[in-house]
């Protein structure tokens, strides 16, 4: 068993390294940009740049091959076009995946065709610019597999780079992650919907 974490347009960081050691199992990132460090200047630089040199469709067919070349299972821990990536690949067959979490998977409202074959939990932030979370969420709640979250933070609130950080969102985030047992996180979190479960 292992963990794969996939990252959003930001790519490898040291911050995503260093929250990749919090867990006990053996754990990798798999980026868009085959591990270099980029060192964007901003959000709007790291779009335009992935959606010239990679996008989503890429990224999904990449993080699909390297699954396939693991034999043990794998957990899954996306953000943002990684948790997108993730759902684009939800439904292939035999995928060795035990669990998956996305958080603020943005373009998964473009692929609501889509019907996962292992369990994904699914986190929304409070709100987004382009899209009615609540709307979204409405459409994805009767899916298999899938369970639902929304917490009162905003997209990229995971990540340090993102100027929507938000460093009590991360550090419980890091807790819920670390148990890394989907049915334990099933029975945590029993509603449909959670957004009530961060404490001032």
């Amino acid at each position: 068993m292992q963990n794969i974490i996939i990252s959003d347009i930001f790519g490898r960081t040291k911050e995503l390294e260093e929250f990749s050691s919090n867990f006990n199992l053996p754990t990798e990132i798999h980026d868009p940009y085959s591990a270099k460090y980029m060192s964007f200047s901003s959000e709007k630089e790291a779009y335009n740049y992935f959606l010239e040199k990679v996008t989503l469709n890429k990224y999904a067919e990449t993080l699909l091959n390297r699954i396939q070349s693991i034999e043990s299972p794998v957990n899954l821990i996306g953000f943002s076009i990684g948790a997108s990536a993730i759902w684009k690949i939800s439904d292939i067959i035999n995928l060795n995946v035990k669990s998956a979490y996305c958080y603020y998977g943005s373009q998964i409202r473009n692929h609501l065709d889509i019907e996962p074959l292992f369990p994904i939990c699914l986190t929304f932030p409070s709100s987004e610019i382009h899209f009615s979370v609540n709307e979204l969420m409405d459409k994805l709640a009767n899916k298999n597999n899938v369970t639902i979250r929304q917490v009162p933070f905003l997209h990229g609130f995971m990540n340090h780079h993102s100027v929507n950080f938000n460093k009590k969102g991360y550090e419980q985030e890091i807790s819920v992650l670390s148990e890394m047992s989907f049915n334990k996180f099933k029975k945590i979190y029993s509603d449909d919907i959670i957004n009530n479960d961060y404490q001032d």
